[in-house]
């Protein structure tokens, strides 16, 4: 009888140390990693204030594409691009933000399991990730391909709805 105890108490504590991983596993590993050789770029973000969520806007509403693997981000305003704060954008576009099926996929299975609030840093890539999502699926023409990336941009918009809920 003690042996069954002590196997259930373990697998218990097992269930709960799984669960507490699963918890704090990063939504973007990438964004931890540096690329660019600098400290200062290791889990960038851009919005820092009010006035860099106002720029983010009005970059997106310029008509901003993020590509994909490999390109750069093209911001057509030469104002806008030219901005220094567009360098933090840039590294989150190029380097964070995943940018295969099966990357986006596995965001979208994580962000679902999630039950508490993202962080500010995940949110903004989120948000992005929603916006590299669409921009791609309005450029796929095959059926299936459209199906599919259309599941990963519902289940996107589906997270960020949840997160912008009260609790």
């Amino acid at each position: 009888m003690a042996r069954r105890w002590l196997l259930l108490a373990l697998v218990y504590l097992s269930v709960l140390q799984a669960a507490a991983l699963h918890q704090r596993k990063a939504l973007y590993p990438s964004a931890y990693r540096i690329k660019r050789g600098t400290y200062s770029l290791i889990n960038p973000t851009f919005q820092r204030s009010r006035q860099d969520v106002n720029l983010l806007f009005e970059i997106l509403l310029a008509g901003t594409q993020i590509r994909g693997e490999g390109e750069t981000l093209l911001i057509p305003d030469e104002e806008l691009a030219s901005l220094s704060s567009v360098e933090r954008l840039e590294v989150i576009c190029e380097d964070v933000l995943p940018k295969k099926l099966s990357e986006i996929r596995r965001l979208t299975a994580e962000l679902g399991w999630r039950r508490q609030p993202l962080s500010w840093q995940d949110f903004e890539r989120t948000v992005l990730t929603l916006v590299y999502t669409s921009q791609t699926l309005a450029q796929i023409d095959n059926q299936q391909q459209r199906e599919v990336w259309t599941d990963a941009l519902m289940q996107l918009f589906l997270a960020v709805q949840r997160d912008l809920r009260p609790s």
